[in-house]
């Protein structure tokens, strides 16, 4: 198979779908693997490295649609690239199509095979393509957030952990799974006054187990996601709706509740947000006020570091888009269920309830 590795275009993206070693491997199983120039760039990875691995530098984009049978994205395939698609290339990357309509109308009339990275999905309900880069964001949350405490960023002007003698920050958690555990981790770790609120009780009795002691745990409704928010310094939404839209927790009246200079990081944007008041930001241009609060919604938190994002990825990905190129993308979903969740749009048919839910689209059921 030809394999081709995209360079991202979205702004201040930096990641890449495949490190030198990826290309190696693939080259190593047979395939034919072109790399856009300068593709690795971002991440520390000169071309001349996948040139040593075994792959072919080519200079365009439009010269890796026209010749891969599986291209590979970090970020969701943007407007300038939807003419490039062809019917039945594979197109494996994360594509987050529950919060872009236009993508998803895209796809389908372009009739490719489009596998997104956040829907592959275990027996166990875990997420491998996810987890990754849900770990990574989790974990710079909370650094975002004790950088705009500071009063110089029009923060509250507080040290996330306090010192002695002085209250550390309040940091609330929505959501107690990867993203969610990784931010109150590092909250934790820095001494601040941490809460996680989730809904599954099973989950918080895990937690409970594993967490530090300055970790608190509550279960989740609409009156105390009310309360919690109106009493944080750090709001982290972490809530996650597989394939499908985020819910949106925290409304527009609980935002106007907050203390000045408090500050929101929205990590669920990619799937729509759950601030009511959340918008898409971007690393050049990160935050916004609403109600002297301020909010942090960047679509793309692990691209600010990059080569770290890199090498995790592609250690969760390769066995896949190897399975993919090796036996094709029928073959590989029927000998492993979790990939098959992965594919949300084929030739020209959505697939993935959650994706189609999300507009009220038509559903296909798909043999395999």
């Amino acid at each position: 198979m030809i394999v081709g590795i995209l360079k991202e275009v979205k702004l201040s993206e930096n990641r890449v779908s495949m490190t030198p070693s990826g290309v190696d491997m693939m080259v190593h199983h047979g395939h034919k693997v072109l790399v856009e120039k300068s593709a690795g760039n971002g991440s520390g990875f000169i071309d001349e490295e996948y040139v040593a691995a075994g792959g072919k530098i080519v200079n365009t984009a439009g010269e890796i649609y026209a010749q891969a049978d599986m291209v590979m994205h970090v970020k969701e395939i943007t407007p300038p690239e939807y003419k490039l698609l062809r019917p039945g290339q594979i197109v494996f990357a994360y594509l987050h199509l529950a919060a872009d309509l236009p993508q998803i109308e895209a796809l389908k009339a372009s009739k490719c095979v489009a596998v997104a990275y956040e829907t592959v999905e275990l027996s166990n309900g875990n997420l491998p393509l996810l987890q990754p880069m849900s770990e990574v964001a989790g974990r710079m949350s909370i650094q975002i957030s004790a950088h705009f405490l500071e009063m110089s960023q029009g923060g509250r002007g507080m040290l996330l952990g306090g010192v002695p003698g002085v209250a550390p920050a309040k940091v609330v958690v929505l959501g107690g799974g990867i993203v969610g555990t990784n931010a109150a981790k590092m909250a934790c770790g820095l001494g601040a006054d941490v809460t996680i609120l989730d809904k599954n009780l099973d989950r918080l009795r895990y937690l409970s187990d594993t967490m530090p002691a300055n970790c608190k745990l509550l279960m989740s409704n609409q009156m105390t996601v009310r309360e919690e928010v109106k009493s944080a310094d750090v709001l982290i939404g972490a809530v996650l709706v597989a394939g499908g839209k985020t819910p949106q927790l925290v409304s527009r009246e609980m935002v106007s509740t907050m203390k000045k200079g408090a500050v929101m990081v929205d990590v669920a944007i990619d799937q729509g947000g759950c601030f009511e008041t959340s918008h898409t930001t971007t690393h050049n241009d990160p935050v916004y006020m609403i109600d002297d609060v301020i909010h942090y919604c960047v679509g793309n938190m692990p691209g600010a570091v990059a080569r770290t994002s890199t090498f995790a990825l592609t250690n969760a990905t390769l066995p896949y888009a190897l399975a993919l190129a090796d036996k094709g993308w029928k073959k590989a979903m029927r000998d492993d269920p979790a990939l098959r969740k992965g594919l949300n749009i084929c030739e020209g048919n959505i697939i993935s309830p959650p994706v189609a839910e999300a507009f009220d689209l038509e559903c296909v059921q798909m043999e395999f």
